[in-house]
């Protein structure tokens, strides 16, 4: 039981319904550790908690494994050296599932109507490095498009940003024929309300041109190496990541709950019934455990940010996974 005079971990998380089993932790099980735990939401996404973690401002994040894994192995990074410390170490699984991301645009934008039309445009991304930057190299790499820039990459931050990125009607758009960028890929399900038309809402502001999925489970768990030195051992690791897979049992134990809370905005993050019914057709939390991270899925993400040249060829696995696994799990 903590008490006032014990430390505490400060969890970044993504507020998105995938996160769920967080919340329902921090209901819980999060009550019996011998210490304190406090949540803090990233709009933003990986990118930003990557920065959080590295400015010690959170000690663990719940983010997509690409932004995980190019944080550690991309360019910027290693050229830093090979003992340089890049703030953080993936020690968790969340989910064994891919990430089912919408392709968007402006309704209003006659000149795209299909991935086609996306070829060497502008793509809004939340932060460099995050989630929805990386997954425009794997689109390009999909679609065929010339490496290394097919896509010229827009900052525009969260999710309201980049809507307002490609629809015009951001506060620094002049008017709704200039907009920032010509697409973005965001959550399937976060983007759904504003590009599927309904009685309610006949003429929502985006339109969906497409899909993409993650080729590898979309969401792990990075700790802070200043934190967490020695994340193996570390008995305070070790609880919360017990207590993160209380979360995932209770969230498994009554999905219809978990439903209803998603309707009620309580975990942060609003959806309907019927996506959150159809996300949870698709959705797997990680088995046996969250703890550590499995040698193929880091292996399988550098190789494609390689032809991606987001990582340096040179780099191997074995080298890419001394730098990314804090705690490697059996495979």
């Amino acid at each position: 039981m903590a008490t006032s005079e014990t430390q505490t971990i400060r969890i970044g998380y993504v507020p998105e319904h995938y996160l769920a089993p967080l919340h329902l932790a921090a209901r819980s099980a999060f009550s019996s550790l011998p210490f304190n735990v406090t949540l803090k939401a990233f709009p933003s996404g990986t990118g930003h908690m990557i920065t959080s973690l590295r400015q010690n401002e959170i000690d663990i994040g719940i983010g997509l494994t690409e932004g995980w894994v190019a944080g550690l192995v991309g360019k910027e990074q290693v050229e830093k050296g090979p003992d340089a410390d890049g703030g953080y170490k993936v020690v968790g699984q969340w989910v064994e599932t891919p990430l089912r991301w919408a392709i968007v645009t402006g309704r209003q934008r006659a000149n795209i109507d299909s991935v086609d039309d996306l070829k060497g445009g502008r793509v809004g991304v939340s932060r460099l490095g995050s989630g929805s930057h990386i997954m425009s190299f794997v689109l390009a790499k999909q679609q065929n498009w010339p490496i290394p820039a097919p896509l010229t990459p827009v900052i525009l931050g969260p999710f309201g940003s980049l809507r307002d990125g490609v629809t015009g009607k951001g506060p620094n758009e002049s008017d709704a024929e200039h907009p920032t960028a010509d697409f973005f890929m965001w959550e399937q399900f976060t983007t759904k309300p504003y590009f599927d038309a309904t009685p309610a809402t006949p003429s929502p502001p985006l339109k969906k041109i497409g899909e993409i999925f993650t080729p590898w489970p979309s969401w792990h768990i990075a700790a802070s190496s200043s934190k967490f030195p020695n994340p193996e051992n570390d008995p305070r690791l070790t609880q919360l990541m017990e207590a993160l897979d209380q979360g995932i049992a209770a969230f498994e134990a009554d999905t219809a709950h978990v439903v209803a809370l998603l309707g009620t905005g309580e975990l942060g993050c609003t959806y309907s019934k019927e996506d959150a019914t159809e996300w949870l057709k698709d959705v797997r939390f990680v088995k046996g455990g969250t703890k550590g991270i499995r040698r193929d899925i880091i292996e399988n993400v550098v190789d494609i940010l390689k032809n991606a040249d987001v990582v340096p060829n040179e780099i191997g696995n074995d080298e890419a996974v001394r730098r990314v696994a804090g705690i490697l799990r059996e495979q």
